[in-house]
């Protein structure tokens, strides 16, 4: 089992001075990555080198503080500008690997607004921010921030991000290592899970978990927030407070599933040995009819969790093909059927008669496509009648081929 780094969040409760100085800080990261943005792409057009991080660095910060034009960047700790730039490195560099095929094709960095609903600065250590005795974290030319802690940190933090998000609250994201003391003892099951609409998960030992539908639910609330801020003149502060309620009825929509995604991630990773999904494309999905189930439903970030969960605590993860058909295989026999309309939730093999429910029967068939030691009992809703071979079902003078396939 090797290290993983994972990020650990907590409410910040900060008072309305240090939400100023929050705010001057991310207005300077702000514009630090613009400016430093703003100098590339003019060097680009005008065909000169790529100014590299180390003038960037000096350029827009250490000499940019002496001008009256940005003097203000001294008001703010010079390892959160330093780390705008390095932010703008990351989206340089997946913008080209993306070119290059290395990863999915991203767009290229783009300037930030002071409109964004979402702000956020980073500290390293070089910063100095540190947790005091009283339990609050202490960041320079900020103070000392209220922390709302739900949880104990598994290692000493590398950084931390103070983020604003879209609904006005502050959260403190750690970056901390893990290591092999969290390996969990090993246990014997093994399961294959089929992610649908109508059950969120289906387990290949019959086990189905419904779908909570959150946006669904809060869909009557959600379109009476939004409705109300439709009506608002733009630029108002009536408009803004009926933003900041939409955004917070979209917030907790996210919390609650991201809430149910990790606790059902935990509870696989726990109970067994080796986890296996299906690689599914949600981004066709996403272009059909079925695009906000498929939303409300968060397939990807799900998977992400077991994916992570089970390097963590030392277990297998496995992740199929999408093309395997998975749901026109008997898992009985191992005969392909063919297609089906999605309508059909139990169908008939037509080679051993047995009937199958489709969701337990495409979540063995993952089982057995990852290669792990699962029983297809569980995809068998009833035992079925068995059809004769043609050469037992009359008499035939000359004995005649059998169509069971």
């Amino acid at each position: 089992m090797i290290g993983v780094q994972l990020r650990y969040s907590f409410r910040l409760y900060p008072s309305a001075g240090q939400r100023t100085a929050l705010a001057r800080a991310f207005g300077c990261a702000r514009v630090v990555y613009n400016d430093a943005l703003r100098a590339r792409e003019t060097a680009r057009s005008e065909g000169l080198p790529f100014p590299k991080t180390g003038d960037l660095s000096k350029q827009l910060i250490t000499e940019a503080k002496n001008t009256p034009e940005r003097a203000w960047l001294g008001e703010v700790s010079t390892v959160v500008l330093q780390q705008s730039l390095r932010d703008l490195d990351a989206a340089y560099r997946n913008f080209f690997d993306g070119l290059k095929g290395k990863r999915p094709r991203m767009g290229a960095p783009r300037y930030k607004s002071r409109k964004d609903t979402r702000q956020a600065v980073r500290f390293t250590a070089n910063a100095r921010w540190s947790i005091t005795p009283g339990h609050k974290l202490r960041l320079p030319k900020i103070g000392d921030l209220k922390v709302k802690w739900s949880r104990t940190l598994p290692s000493t933090p590398s950084t931390v991000t103070v983020v604003k998000d879209s609904a006005g609250r502050y959260f403190a994201s750690f970056v901390v290592e893990t290591g092999p003391e969290e390996v969990l003892p090993e246990t014997t099951p093994e399961v294959g899970i089929d992610l649908g609409l109508g059950h969120f998960a289906v387990l290949s030992d019959g086990t189905k978990v419904d779908s909570p539908r959150f946006l669904r639910r809060a869909e009557k609330r959600l379109k009476k927030a939004q409705r109300a801020l439709s009506r608002k003149e733009k630029g108002s502060k009536n408009r803004d407070k009926a933003r900041m309620r939409v955004a917070r009825a979209h917030a907790r929509v996210a919390d609650a599933r991201r809430e149910f995604h990790h606790q059902l991630s935990t509870q696989l990773i726990r109970e067994n040995q080796a986890v296996a999904v299906e690689d599914l494309a949600v981004k066709g999905l996403a272009r059909t009819r079925l695009a906000k189930s498929v939303h409300d439903a968060g397939w990807s970030a799900f998977v992400t969790m077991l994916e992570y969960k089970a390097a963590r605590y030392g277990r297998t993860f496995i992740k199929i093909g999408r093309f395997e058909p998975t749901s026109q295989v008997c898992s009985q026999c191992g005969v392909k059927d063919g297609p089906k309309p999605l309508h059909v939730r139990v169908w008939t093999c037509g080679a051993c008669g047995a009937v199958l429910d489709r969701d337990i029967n495409a979540a063995v068939n993952i089982a057995k496509a990852a290669g792990l030691a699962v029983t297809a009992r569980g995809a068998q809703v009833r035992p079925g009648l068995v059809p004769a071979p043609r050469s037992e079902a009359g008499t035939h003078p000359t004995p005649q081929p059998s169509t069971a396939r």
